[in-house]
């Protein structure tokens, strides 16, 4: 089993030690980052100032995919790469991510030798690494495959495959290969000062925030993978550092697997904001997504605004027959977009997707921008010039073809525990310890008290919101249901990180101000 937290802490004491590479974020690109940097045999540390993934990286839209946005711009590099990285994060990760069909319905006569088209031109970007083919489908056809789908002027569709994941799983279980391989990764470390200077050690000071302790750092080099922060982190090197970036959010509701019960997810290329609109099966419940919107400035807990619920909520409408309702919505979230900045006026739905590699003249390196499914790409390019600025003996990257924590042949998903792959064992020998372990949490939800167990116990996880947002995704399936499990999480979790009545009370009160903000008010 991997180090507990404390474990982990015991390595910062060592004040004369000092890392080959610190990396500063834990979403996708930092735990990506660390871990290619950890698997080339550097020593490195990863500090991330809440939990892994909090941010952006657990608030996707499940999706592993080339993007058929990003052909419909003319990006075929960002499409050919991307299609590269999906095949590869299936290899590596097949208990995380599975091949799920997708179809467009098509209403007007000139959609379907248009979208036809663009599809062949996906299939033969993935080349080798394709999966299924795409085909066209008669009405009969879709009207099977998504039986929910709106009737009216119905003419077929087309069918195409793209890789689904669970975004915060798949974070966790790329910070326990990490620790597998020996590296550090710690949540709950605010980065509060950084200098560096080119040719000479980086010092970085953090603070537990835990006991409030604090430990200054020596790095051969830093990366900075802090997403929608990165320019925050880039001033506290150097306060004269323009920004990089610029913010839009994307919003997403989740809904009764009732309103898509067949065997198909729903695309939509075109919406009235120029995105591409989906409505996807996901845990069995429905997900929709997902707006553009630009942000002034960038807050820990997003939230959708009303006009952004109405028009998935709109949208949702215009391609399924029964229109669903605020009253209908179990959860709403939404998540922060770092996208490199464009020219004055330009819409942030036109702006790249592409990441965004910069080394300043002191030396931080910084990495933003991409999307999930090539955190790999990234971090592969990030530690490649960490290890060019600190000096470091240059050793190519392993994780194209490294097996990642979990990793078992793949399979069809079963059930709710297939996102623990191998561990899933261990899971249900530690379920069955206690028989009230077994007991399922809530009657909407799927998991049961010995996953809180487990996420505590194995997980890193420090607070009541760690285990219903990101260690399950309860939260996001049903926040109602999650704030009534709130205080049975809580008891669980006190008793394995020996934490008393008021400790409980304080996570109570914080969980549910979060959790309020996922209900569509």
């Amino acid at each position: 089993m991997n180090p507990s937290r404390e474990e982990l802490l015991l390595k910062l004491a060592d004040h004369s030690k000092s890392w080959d590479i610190i990396v500063i974020g834990g979403g996708a690109t930092g735990l990506g980052t660390a871990l290619d940097a950890v698997s080339r045999g550097y020593s490195t540390l990863l500090l991330e100032q809440g939990d892994f993934a909090c941010g952006t990286s657990s608030r996707s839209t499940k999706l592993i995919h080339g993007g058929v946005r990003y052909l419909q711009q003319g990006n075929l590099a960002l499409v050919r790469e991307a299609l590269r990285e999906r095949y590869i994060l299936l290899q590596n990760a097949p208990h995380l991510v599975h091949d799920f069909p997708f179809a467009i319905p098509l209403y007007k006569w000139w959609e379907r030798p248009f979208y036809g088209i663009g599809m062949a031109l996906y299939d033969l970007l993935s080349g080798a690494h394709g999966l299924k083919h795409s085909r066209h489908l008669s009405r009969e056809e879709t009207i099977d495959l998504i039986p929910t789908v709106r009737r009216t002027n119905l003419r077929g569709g087309i069918i195409y495959h793209d890789g689904q994941f669970d975004d915060a799983r798949m974070a966790i279980c790329l910070a326990r290969s990490l620790a597998d391989l020996g590296g550090t990764p710690l949540n709950y470390m605010n980065v509060t000062g950084l200098t560096t200077k080119a040719g000479m050690a980086a010092v970085v000071k953090a603070t537990d925030r835990e006991n409030g302790r604090e430990y200054l750092l020596s790095g051969r080099a830093v990366i900075n993978a802090t997403g929608v922060w990165c320019d925050q982190v880039r001033q506290m090197a150097d306060p004269s550092s323009l920004s990089l970036i610029t913010v839009s959010q994307g919003a997403h509701l989740v809904l009764d697997r009732s309103f898509l019960p067949g065997k198909c997810a729903v695309m939509i290329p075109h919406t009235d904001d120029g995105r591409v609109f989906f409505a996807i099966p996901w845990h069995d419940h429905v997900i929709v997504g997902t707006t553009d919107t630009p942000l002034e400035s960038s807050t820990p807990e997003p939230a959708p605004s009303p006009d952004e619920i109405d028009f998935l909520l709109a949208h949702a409408g215009r391609c399924l027959e029964r229109q669903p309702t605020r009253q209908d919505v179990l959860t709403v979230f939404a998540g922060l977009r770092p996208l490199a900045r464009g020219k004055a006026g330009q819409k942030t739905a036109e702006l790249s997707r592409e990441y965004l590699l910069s080394v300043s003249a002191s030396g931080l390196v910084t990495i933003t921008g991409g999307k999930w499914t090539t955190y790999r790409s990234m971090a592969v390019a990030a530690v490649d010039a960490a290890a060019k600025e600190g000096g470091l003996d240059s050793r190519p990257s392993a994780t194209a073809s490294l097996r990642l924590h979990g990793w078992e042949p793949p399979s069809s998903p079963t059930g709710s525990w297939d996102g623990y792959g191998s561990d899933r064992g261990l899971l249900e020998q530690l379920t069955g310890e206690k028989s009230a372990w077994k007991e399922q949490l809530h009657p909407r939800l799927p998991y049961t008290a010995g996953e809180i167990v487990w996420a505590t116990r194995f997980e890193w996880a420090r607070s009541v919101e760690d285990v219903l947002a990101r260690r399950t995704r309860a939260l996001f399936l049903d926040a109602e249901a999650s704030r009534e499990i709130a205080p049975r999480v809580a008891a669980l979790m006190a008793v394995e990180l020996g934490r008393d009545q008021e400790w409980q009370s304080r996570q109570l009160e914080s969980f549910d101000a979060v959790a309020k903000q996922y209900l569509p008010a």
